[in-house]
């Protein structure tokens, strides 16, 4: 998990906190990556784009949307929406916003912005919801990092915007915690094949050595399982054959290297174990759908510019 936010570039924005009286609603368009949120107070539904039916988060629960889907909350159902582009109109960045004269719901809120390059790495394997229940086992850890939100939100006292930052971080690992704890290795990625102890540690020793000429064999060596063995297990818990997913995870790492120096795309090339520029240069528009050197331009030119070509 550290080696993916490493390579994501995780920026957390400010937190938001909503003191609502029912009924209400608010409809959003949507975080471009990640929306981290929790109930301090009270309850509400959410609903995500994708999602057959809105689900009731309660007091001590938290939840992740991503994707930058369009999602509302609201008080109960059938509540009208409102834009959030009104109820926030004159909000300060890390403030609150308080609607109706005697709230009985406290909602926080913090968005969380990737590396567009890599984002997918998280995002494709995310549900369209990912809700964790106060009573849950996973939830447990949760409870005093969402304590101390509470009242750094509350009240706005020194240094309150880098604690409520870090703690944003810390709620976000283990909102993915107890999402790796409650689906188990049963969803077909590598978020959740971290909770299969030998391809966890595979994914590991790939992710420590990713410049290394893996081989199915050795890798499968390692963890203790047989060649053939490791390789179905692999597959079907991660959602790619252990090779390919090797080769991407190279690749995403010699982007960032691309994106943040002026080095020769050979020198970065031989860092990343490959033989030759053109044989990176292929590898790497295989995957990322762009040449090196266009990658590069792209980056530097700032957000907005075109990848494609």
């Amino acid at each position: 998990m550290t080696d993916v936010f490493g390579l994501l570039d995780v920026r957390a924005a400010q937190f938001a906190r909503l003191e609502a009286q029912a009924p209400w609603g608010i409809q959003f368009h949507g975080y471009r990556h990640i929306k981290l949120g929790a109930v301090l107070r009270g309850s509400c539904e959410v609903w995500a784009e994708g999602l057959d039916e809105p689900v009731l988060i309660e007091q001590g629960d938290c939840y992740l949307l991503g994707n930058g889907r369009p999602y509302w909350l609201r008080s109960g159902p059938d509540v009208p929406l409102t834009s959030s582009a009104e109820v926030f109109r004159n909000f300060v960045p890390g403030g609150t916003v308080r609607w109706g004269a005697a709230p009985d719901t406290v909602v926080v809120g913090c968005g969380f912005h990737f590396d567009e390059a890599n984002a997918a790495v998280l995002l494709d394997v995310l549900p369209e919801l990912v809700h964790v229940p106060a009573a849950s086992r996973p939830a447990e850890p949760i409870r005093s990092s969402l304590r101390q939100l509470a009242a750094e939100t509350a009240s706005s006292g020194l240094g309150s915007q880098l604690i409520t930052e870090r703690l944003a971080h810390i709620v976000l690992v283990q909102v993915l915690r107890a999402h790796i704890a409650a689906k188990g290795n049963a969803g077909g990625a590598w978020l959740t094949a971290l909770a299969d102890p030998q391809i966890g540690q595979a994914l590991e020793l790939i992710h420590e050595s990713p410049a290394m000429h893996w081989t199915v064999a050795e890798l499968a060596a390692k963890v203790g399982l047989s060649r053939s063995g490791f390789f179905a297990r692999f597959s079907n818990l991660v959602g790619m054959p252990p090779l390919e997913y090797v080769a991407r995870w190279r690749i995403r790492s010699a982007a960032r290297d691309l994106r943040g120096g002026t080095r020769k795309i050979s020198s970065i090339a031989s860092e990343w174990g490959y033989s030759s520029e053109s044989a990176f240069s292929h590898a790497f528009k295989r995957i990322m759908g762009t040449s090196p050197g266009r990658y590069r331009a792209v980056a530097r030119a700032g957000p907005g510019a075109d990848a494609s070509g």
